[in-house]
């Protein structure tokens, strides 16, 4: 995939700071931590509590240095997040509507949203309180070495479906499916979950459609590279990986081949307003 040299978004928090800067204890501090220990505290608990003081007291903490390899995916998410803008800009101007850009939050470890506190477990997300897509850069490291779907075009993929979920917000789908799941029982607030996270997959596609009329950033093999990872985070897929076996009505984001199905969708039509299908359909013909 090219894409470097290129424009970056401006629309960028980073917190990953808050997540490196580690506690300078100096002698009394040490004092009350052994003491803790001894007494059954939480040492983990004091630390963070020495640590909300130094920081109240104006204490630098220690900062850890900053790794290359991470600054490069930081400015490849960049770029993407930038791309995402311009293509959506585009496409909500021509059905007449105005596209309100999202907010990219690089964290790490952990972090706070509007929608609560996360940490690097749950993968990136989007947060329709606040309007940010959060990202801990090293999910990317995680799609390489875990699920086996490495690639710039599969990490594009990833941060293209988060800013999907801002374009079912600012179109109304988000608010669709929260207002059904109040009518319904935990099987079909999961089957709501599942039509609105495949959308995100198509709405993905269909960026990609455009990204390529516009920026020319593919290459061969980029598109089988994200079918890839849509086919390992399928919920068949991580579920029988952890369980061996899969439960259809657990099932929140759907299937492998829905993923990648409905992606390749997206990308094939580049039609934004074909995405309403998705909640047109009977939930077995997805």
């Amino acid at each position: 995939m090219e894409w470097e040299d290129r424009t970056e978004s401006e629309n960028v928090e980073d917190r990953r700071s808050m997540g490196r800067r580690g506690i300078a204890l100096g002698g009394g501090s040490l004092v009350v931590l052994l003491l803790a220990v001894l007494l059954g505290f939480n040492p983990q608990k004091v630390l963070q509590i020495l640590g909300q003081n130094q920081q109240n007291q104006g204490g630098p903490g220690v900062q850890q240095p900053a790794d290359p390899a991470e600054e490069k995916q930081a400015h490849f998410t960049k770029v993407i997040f930038h791309d995402t803008e311009v293509v959506w800009g585009k496409l909500f101007r021509q059905m007449g509507k105005q596209y309100r850009d999202p907010t990219l939050v690089l964290f790490s470890g952990q972090v706070d949203s509007a929608c609560g506190m996360a940490d690097s477990a749950v993968g990136p997300f989007y947060c329709p309180a606040d309007q940010k897509v959060y990202i801990d850069l090293s999910f990317y490291r995680d799609m390489e070495r875990k699920l086996n779907a490495p690639g710039d075009f599969a990490r594009a993929y990833v941060v293209a479906h988060e800013v999907g979920h801002h374009v079912q917000n600012l179109l109304g789908y988000t608010e669709r499916v929260d207002r059904a799941r109040g009518s319904g029982g935990k099987a079909e607030s999961n089957r709501l979950s599942v039509r609105l996270e495949l959308q995100a997959d198509y709405l993905a596609g269909v960026w990609a459609h455009h990204g390529q009329e516009q920026f020319k950033f593919l290459q061969p093999g980029d598109v089988d590279s994200a079918l890839h990872a849509a086919f390992e985070i399928g919920d068949d897929r991580l579920q029988t990986k952890a369980r061996g076996h899969v439960v259809p009505d657990s099932f929140t984001h759907g299937t492998s081949e829905q993923r990648m199905r409905w992606f390749k969708q997206g990308f094939q039509t580049g039609d934004v307003g074909a995405a309403r299908q998705l909640f047109d359909l009977d939930y077995n013909e997805l």
